[in-house]
């Protein structure tokens, strides 16, 4: 259930067995060659490719945004969040899986989960091609950004002036801080989805079957067997059942994945019922959510045409670039690096970084506010407040991105409607640790712009203060809190909200293998059961969870013909699945699949 990063890649490698029969579900639909234009990525934020997401308003944070609810982008589309993202391909640390592994997961530590993350990966990088730890024999393509800016080389250059190396983010033998070129799911300078890497080259397969505009509601579990027998969905507004012989796994991602467990009964019981469910399984379902929150309100305004600019892109040349695999069309939304550092808040015992550096050769400004700043969610008043109308600058941005939030969120049920968007809840500065790190984050990234590295190309922060902060003493501790509360910024990074843990765990929704506790044939997959976050970007990460799993489930049913499915549950008059859309009828037995 979902053709995200994880769903698409447990899609191809349980096919890879002919006796097995896969039915994909995606509530999106195709994605086009239009998303495969990295610098346009932005854009894709304010399509139908979006499920639209907002969080919940809060008072003290998305002061500057739309309603102030800060956006949470969200793909459905075939291919998933890969298709909308900025294509950064980060693994994390060596020890955030070991931490894992130490929670009661065995299997998770960074040495089981590091040949996964190898087995996907086609490597481009030419000085990587005799590393241990890459791989370039894979489908899901990394290469380097094919265009640099001489903004990029000072980026590096500044990093070298405070002491940091040139690293490879992804190798953990070399120093856990330092600046990188990012590393990007590309080829050829265009996008490489989960559905370029893991679907069309075996899209025919017999037994691989894909089902678009198609969107499940909830799964059905026999309450007397705790047994996952099917999933109810609608399509071409047409009910329908789909009876599955094996398994039902639920990759749907850490927002559609709990919401479509507590409708079907899996969740807080106490919840639950003040919406109308009696829970058959009370499990902490859309607890633990994390985020890793940065904030897009530094831009440095240069007295030079380096940066991407939405008429520098514009141009036959950069076309005809883009169509040789150059030029700066081919640039994830202007993002060319990341730099991984410490902060005087850390207080991480093994010396693991703190936050991250993303640096663009652009800004929210380079387009004139057409788009760039609407996927964000910024308000017109904001906006214009710092920028001219109409004045497309020439400016780069460093976000800060705090890698390990100690603040949690939650997602809930707004009432037993399941095409109702659930209730997305998330302080981000709940923990004060959080918003101080981000500050020192902050205030170290002004630093770096301002750096004799930067210093020929005249860098200068933007002088006008944000909307709301006029009255705060610029570039003091207490602006820069400020700024954070009102441009406060995601990363397309939600997880944790089945997280994985032992049965010991009372936190816990699914065991180490995935299988929902307590319910059979039933598994969750993608970056709702990670435990914690790792200090890094979750694509990755999402596709090494679908790899993991598909491996699981190999073991788990080992080749033989599978079991007839077997009556479903009849839940239509009892009081676990109650609510239909008025006036439709309700599912026959001739409207149903068995895959």
């Amino acid at each position: 259930i979902g053709a995200g990063s994880s769903g698409t890649i447990i899609a191809n490698r349980l096919t890879e067995n002919p006796e097995w029969k896969v039915l994909l579900l995606e509530a999106g639909e195709e994605d086009s060659v239009i998303t495969e234009i990295p610098v346009i990525c932005d854009e894709f934020q304010l399509t139908g490719y979006n499920w639209g997401y907002s969080m919940e308003k809060e008072p003290n944070q998305c002061l500057g945004l739309k309603d102030q609810r800060c956006p949470w982008p969200r793909g459905k589309v075939l291919g998933g969040t890969s298709t909308i993202n900025y294509m950064i391909y980060t693994r994390g640390q060596r020890r955030d899986y070991d931490e894992w592994a130490e929670m009661g997961n065995p299997g998770w530590s960074y040495d089981d989960v590091l040949p996964l993350f190898m087995k996907m990966e086609r490597n481009l990088i030419p000085e990587y091609q005799n590393s241990k730890y890459h791989n370039n024999n894979g489908t899901l393509s990394v290469e380097r950004v094919p265009h640099k800016s001489p903004l990029m080389d000072a980026f590096l250059e500044a990093g070298q002036m405070k002491g940091y190396s040139v690293i490879d983010y992804n190798n953990p033998d070399e120093n856990s801080q330092g600046f990188s070129r990012i590393q990007a799911n590309m080829h050829g300078g265009r996008r490489i989805n989960g559905a370029n890497a893991f679907l069309r080259p075996i899209r025919k397969r017999p037994n691989l079957h894909i089902a678009l505009k198609s969107r499940v509601t909830r799964v059905l579990i026999d309450p007397e067997t705790m047994t996952a027998k099917a999933v109810e969905m609608t399509r071409n507004r047409q009910w329908r059942v789909v009876r599955a012989r094996k398994e039902v796994i639920l990759s749907a991602g850490a927002i559609n994945s709990p919401h479509i467990l507590m409708h079907s009964g899996i969740g807080p019981a106490d919840h639950l019922a003040q919406v109308g469910y009696k829970a058959l399984k009370d499990l902490k379902v859309g607890y633990n959510m994390m985020e890793h929150v940065a904030s897009a309100g530094l831009t440095f305004f240069i007295n030079e045409s380096l940066t991407i600019t939405l008429d520098g892109v514009s141009t036959p040349n950069a076309f005809f670039s883009y169509m040789r695999g150059q030029g700066p069309i081919t640039v994830p939304g202007g993002v060319e690096g990341l730099a991984y550092i410490h902060t005087k808040m850390n207080d991480d015992a093994y010396g693991r970084p703190d936050m991250e550096f993303i640096f663009a050769g652009a800004a929210i400004c380079s387009d004139a506010g057409a788009t760039i700043r609407k996927g964000m969610g910024i308000t017109d008043e904001s906006y214009y407040s710092q920028f001219d109308r109409g004045h497309q600058c020439n400016a780069f941005t460093i976000w800060p991105m705090i890698l390990s939030p100690k603040s949690r969120g939650r997602i809930l049920l707004r009432d037993n409607n399941p095409f109702h968007w659930p209730i997305m809840k998330h302080d981000y500065f709940e923990s004060e640790h959080d918003l101080l790190t981000c500050i020192e984050g902050l205030k170290l990234a002004v630093e770096l712009a301002e750096s004799p590295a930067f210093a020929r190309f005249n860098a200068t922060l933007n002088p006008r203060p944000v909307r709301g902060c006029e009255n705060v003493t610029f570039r003091s501790d207490a602006y820069y809190e400020c700024l954070l509360r009102h441009i406060t910024t995601t990363l397309h990074h939600q997880s944790g909200t089945c997280k994985m843990g032992p049965a010991t765990d009372p936190d816990a929704v699914v065991d180490p293998e995935l299988r929902v506790h307590g319910v059979r044939n039933l598994r969750v997959v993608d970056a709702s059961i990670i435990p914690r976050l790792p200090r890094a970007h979750t694509n990755a990460v999402a596709y090494m969870i679908g790899e993991k799993a598909a491996e699981l489930i190999k073991k788990a049913w080992p080749s033989q013909s599978p079991p007839a499915p077997g009556p479903l549950p009849s839940p239509y008059s009892g009081p676990y699945y109650r609510w239909r859309l008025p006036g439709e009828p309700l599912p026959v037995s001739g409207a149903s699949w068995t895959i």
